[in-house]
């Protein structure tokens, strides 16, 4: 097992002499920015001209300027812009500024793990990934607490890479709930997975072919998005709170039932060779070439789809049903509205 690292393993000192810049101020951006500068540190936000973030930062009191700007003044530049922004972002506005000495850091490992982002030597290269959404990184951090994260060191050209990561981490409040030491590679394949097998493309799928089974056979749409959408919360609530188990206990004995003899016939063996196959494709890069292929052909399939998505009739039927649920403070997409990133 990898070493876990708290408080006490990390030196505030460390960063809080550095200069920081952060590239970004989207979900996560604002929220290492914000908790850097409550822990001390003297933090700058890098952005493009236009950039709404810009009166966002400084409506907070942090100073802004081009990333080109950010990278020449930082000693340690955390990369927060969305993935498949980061390369063209890192060779105009970062790279001719990097000197040895100097410390470049993601909460994603994408860009290192598949070549299309390389440091020069003399820099190093180190990962701190908090494993919750920014604004969570930001609540946490305000009322003492911490959310738990990853760290990993690419490259150790100072002898101090790991120390200073502890440091940035701690910063930023992750190591008052520990932070879990890993590799650029496992970082990436992990939650690549994660977000392909589970969270975004398993629940996804799993929920819009629950209720269009029942809309099918006949049911009420609305019905159909109680069972299959809107509950889904107080079940995984119960296992954020105390895993599998502690779900069990909370529902009701059917429930229970329906649990052990429905999942082996829905995640059957075929299932299970469709996410060796999706793990395969991570480890090997055919994803990560896929991906990027769509990036620089302007995402025409991945444009398309996400339209088509949205006009699901469980997204039609859902948006209805929570404009009366004032307590969920409910949201709606806009159609032209772009995805989000760290």
């Amino acid at each position: 097992m990898g070493r876990t690292f708290y408080d006490v393993d990390a030196d505030l000192g460390l960063i809080a002499s550095s200069k920081v810049g952060i590239v970004g101020y989207g979900s996560q951006g604002h929220a290492h920015a914000l908790n850097l500068r409550d822990s001390g540190v003297d933090v700058r936000v890098g952005l493009r001209p236009g950039s709404a973030g810009i009166a966002r930062a400084q409506a907070e009191g942090l100073l802004t300027s081009s990333v080109a700007e950010l990278a020449q003044w930082a000693d340690v530049l955390m990369v927060l812009a969305p993935d498949t922004a980061q390369p063209r972002i890192y060779n105009e506005s970062i790279a001719p500024y990097l000197r040895p000495g100097k410390t470049l850091m993601f909460a994603h490992g994408f860009n290192i793990r598949y070549g299309t982002i390389t440091p020069p030597d003399g820099v190093d290269v180190s990962l701190v990934a908090p494993k919750s959404p920014g604004h969570r990184v930001r609540e946490t951090y305000q009322s003492g607490e911490g959310t738990p994260a990853l760290v990993a060191v690419e490259r150790d050209a100072s002898g101090k890479a790991l120390a200073n990561a502890l440091s940035y981490a701690r910063g930023i409040g992750c190591t008052r709930a520990g932070v879990l030491e890993t590799t650029f590679s496992e970082e990436t394949e992990t939650d690549l997975f994660g977000e392909q097998a589970v969270l975004c493309g398993g629940v996804s799928a799993m929920v819009k072919a629950a209720f269009e089974t029942l809309v099918d056979a006949g049911y009420q749409p609305e019905l159909a998005y109680f069972e299959c959408m809107h509950e889904l919360k107080l079940i995984v609530d119960l296992m954020y709170r105390g895993g599998l188990n502690y779900m069990r206990y909370s529902v009701s004995d059917t429930a229970e039932y329906g649990d052990y003899t429905a999942g082996p016939r829905l995640v059957d063996d075929r299932v299970r060779a469709t996410m060796k196959d999706l793990l395969r494709a991570i480890q090997d890069g055919s994803f990560a070439k896929a991906w990027v292929a769509e990036c620089e052909a302007g995402q025409p399939w991945f444009d398309q789809e996400r339209a088509k998505q949205r006009h699901h009739q469980i997204e039609q039927v859902g948006a209805k049903l929570r404009r009366g649920m004032s307590f969920l403070d409910p949201v709606e997409v806009l159609e032209d509205a772009p995805g989000g990133g760290r």
